[in-house]
């Protein structure tokens, strides 16, 4: 069978470590395929969605900015990509371009890895209210969680992705989490405080209850000031990391048909690509 050559396409691109994850697994499995990182540009993204086959492209990664551009213009969509609206991954079913999102498998499959039983907790408070918390949402909402709080800066945001799930979520402004952080089970971070070393704390999680799990989708660094504090406080946290590497499993079996694992070594591997402690 000749190579199967997959792709992740963004603007820019050259941060990516999706090249590094599927290239792992290819040799891992010995599999005759390639992963590469294309940069495209936004007024170019229609063009090339169009010409994925003609040029050999089984299918791909789409990343920031063309995740929403990806939903509209795919024949096919999987639920998820309906229920959050943005496609990361692509392929090609009977002749149909198919997009899905699996941020959110992503989200789920870290803590059930890190977490076992995190979808006990029925009450969830989510910080922020772009991409990243539409698919942490949707997660939330698959796995049964009966309130779901998104609090944001900006408080119409969280409103209006409250009103796009409906039942069992809420929106509110960032200064009513206090409020809600005594009964909160899982903690989500999904604003960048935090990022890169910065160390601003989008919350004090030195008041939810000792049984609360807290996560952020951050992963540079790994231990985010935020977890670092609830760490301090004897609370249970789940980096970010996770949630890339096992939001890559479903892709990779649909262009190269075998299903990966997310293993240590695949972790160490990236780990050690972002320069930052284990």
């Amino acid at each position: 069978m000749a190579e199967r050559k997959a792709f992740v396409c963004g603007h820019p691109i050259a941060h990516s470590r999706s090249p590094k994850i599927h290239g792992f697994w290819l040799r891992q499995y010995g599999i005759d395929g390639s992963y590469d990182a294309i940069d495209v540009e936004p007024e170019v993204f229609d063009d090339f969605l169009a010409r994925l086959a003609a040029n050999g492209l089984v299918g791909g990664n789409v990343t920031i900015p063309h995740k929403e551009a990806a939903f509209r213009l795919v024949q096919r969509r999987a639920a998820a990509a309906e229920a959050i609206g943005a496609v990361n991954t692509l392929w090609f079913e009977n002749g149909h371009l198919w997009g899905d999102n699996t941020d959110a498998y992503g989200f789920a499959a870290n803590l059930d890895e890190y977490a076992p039983d995190w979808d006990k907790a029925e009450i969830a408070l989510v910080l922020g209210a772009g991409g990243a918390a539409r698919a942490v949402v949707h997660a939330l909402k698959m796995r049964g969680f009966r309130h779901i709080r998104i609090v944001n800066r900006t408080a119409e945001r969280a409103l209006a992705l409250a009103d796009a799930f409906g039942e069992g979520v809420s929106g509110h402004p960032l200064a009513a989490s206090g409020e809600f952080l005594p009964d909160t089970g899982l903690l989500v971070n999904t604003t960048s405080l935090g990022m890169h070393g910065s160390g601003e704390l989008p919350v004090d999680p030195s008041a939810l209850p000792a049984h609360a799990i807290v996560t952020d989708i951050v992963y540079v660094p790994l231990e985010t000031p935020l977890l670092a504090v609830a760490r301090a406080r004897g609370l249970k946290t789940v980096d970010g990391l996770g949630m890339l590497l096992h939001q890559a499993v479903p892709g990779f079996e649909r262009w190269f048909g075998v299903r990966p694992e997310v293993t240590r070594k695949l972790r160490e591997l990236i780990v050690a690509d972002l320069g930052v402690a284990a």
